[in-house]
């Protein structure tokens, strides 16, 4: 059974608990002391170097950085379903993937970080970068159901989270109502599982 050294309160780990909920992939949980810096520490830190979560273990293989463990849930576990191999296709998704490592780390991501942990940034620049994401995210939406391709991908997987939590950043997803549907849409998959305090993530 694959392992994920897990926090809650990620956005990155919940889109790994995410997806495999929604391929059904039966995942063994790991939390960790994050405040405590256990991801600093042996074992965590010699299977990622860079001492972040979430690292996910299938067997021998050890994977770091959420949008990379995605892409092996899908192609090992969802087939063309989550993550297509056809040039123009894989391309969508990817460009998509790119968005949830910048634009949405730097923005709504970046805002929540300073708001409930405390992290020493620009958060007037970061809700800055999150106006702009959200109203591309919002005019790309307004007359498609999904991000990427005519169905949902990992594409969807990877930006939904911290996009759903922005109000922990002070950042109000109302003037955003394509997002909002997408979110809906993302959550009413079967197997969906919750993101963790996303009952008021629409709000102000």
């Amino acid at each position: 059974m694959p392992k994920l050294y897990n926090l809650d309160r990620s956005g990155n780990c919940y889109k790994v608990r995410l997806l495999s909920a929604l391929l059904g992939v039966p995942l063994q949980i790991e939390d960790i002391d994050f405040l405590g810096g256990e991801h600093k520490r042996s074992p965590l830190i010699d299977l990622n170097p860079f001492g972040e979560i979430p690292v996910f273990v299938d067997g021998d293989v050890v994977l770091r950085d959420s949008q990379t463990i995605l892409a092996y849930i899908a192609r090992k576990w969802g087939g063309e379903q989550w993550l297509p191999i056809d040039p123009q296709g894989l391309a969508s998704v990817m460009s998509w993937l790119a968005v949830a490592e910048n634009e949405i780390a730097r923005g709504p991501a970046d805002a929540r970080v300073h708001d409930q942990f405390g992290a020493k940034l620009d958060a007037g620049l970061a809700r800055q970068k999150a106006a702009r994401v959200l109203g591309l995210m919002n005019a790309h939406l307004a007359n498609r159901q999904w991000l990427a391709l005519d169905r949902p991908t990992i594409a969807d997987i990877a930006c939904m989270p911290y996009v759903a939590l922005s109000n922990e950043g002070g950042i109000s997803l109302e003037p955003y109502p394509s997002v909002c549907n997408w979110l809906d849409r993302v959550m009413a998959l079967p197997g969906a599982i919750p993101v963790p305090r996303l009952a008021s993530a629409h709000a102000a």
